[in-house]
């Protein structure tokens, strides 16, 4: 064993290395992913007649492949069409999403796609809703560590899609600058363009099949898992978080 390989390479980048046991996300105990249809394991079919129908099947959601991976907890606070306005305005208090039993050691956010891209709300106000359910979670969990997802590209893109997503990525990444313990999981820039070949290996329909959420569970444990090796000092007392215990002096 070489401890160089698990130490951080400066010349390594996010996804170099696929874990496939969870790497060093295992050692948060409880995960929250709050998220839309792609964080619900939502799988599309066909009724008798023909008509799309879509389903959240949450055993088959990144967050639960990510749980049986590394051994911990994950919670699956998403539903499909989510928006960050709904999150905050209902759905997280309607499912007792703030209950302070439900705190976790770490949240992985990927909301976005259906706010700018589907209902076209201004980033202004997207940031404003994201930034309001940050809050109510650090207050649930002060020391919890944050990982925002930005949107993976596609061959699909348009201009204005682009300006969108890009602009996602970068108000996420002002925000990572401006909260404590938190990080950017920038699928926009590591992750694999979500080509024609990427879709018929991990799609079905317009969202992803069993493959694709298992896959997308790596990519995002890995991403943990870089960002970990790199800061070691920022995740010495996670077995702390959400207790009175501190080793550190203030």
């Amino acid at each position: 064993m070489n401890i160089h390989d698990i130490l951080g390479d400066p010349a390594e980048k996010p996804l170099d290395h696929l874990v496939t046991d969870g790497g060093f996300c295992g050692i948060f105990r409880k995960i929250g992913c709050i998220g839309d249809s792609l964080s619900s394991g939502e799988f599309e079919a066909f009724d008798e007649n023909g008509v799309k129908t879509y389903h959240d099947m949450a055993e088959y959601s990144w967050g639960q492949f990510l749980a049986r991976m590394a051994g911990c907890t994950v919670f699956n606070f998403s539903r499909g069409g989510m928006t960050a306005k709904e999150y905050y305005d209902s759905f997280a208090e309607e499912n007792g999403f703030w209950d302070k039993e439900k705190a976790c050691q770490a949240y992985i956010i990927a909301l976005g796609v259906n706010d700018l891209l589907n209902q076209n709300m201004s980033l202004e106000a997207f940031g404003d809703y994201y930034g309001a359910i940050l809050s109510r979670l650090r207050q649930i969990s002060p020391d919890a560590r944050f990982f925002f997802m930005t949107m993976p590209r596609s061959d699909t893109e348009t201009p204005e899609s682009i300006q969108k997503k890009q602009g996602h990525a970068d108000l996420l990444y002002t925000m990572a600058e401006n909260c404590p313990n938190a990080y950017v999981l920038d699928f926009r820039k590591y992750a694999p363009v979500y080509d024609d070949a990427f879709r018929k290996a991990f799609y079905l329909g317009g969202h992803m099949n069993p493959c694709g959420y298992l896959l997308t569970a790596k990519m995002v444990a890995s991403y943990v898992d870089y960002i970990i090796r790199h800061d070691w000092d920022a995740f010495r007392e996670v077995a702390f978080i959400g207790t009175k215990l501190r080793y550190s002096h203030p």
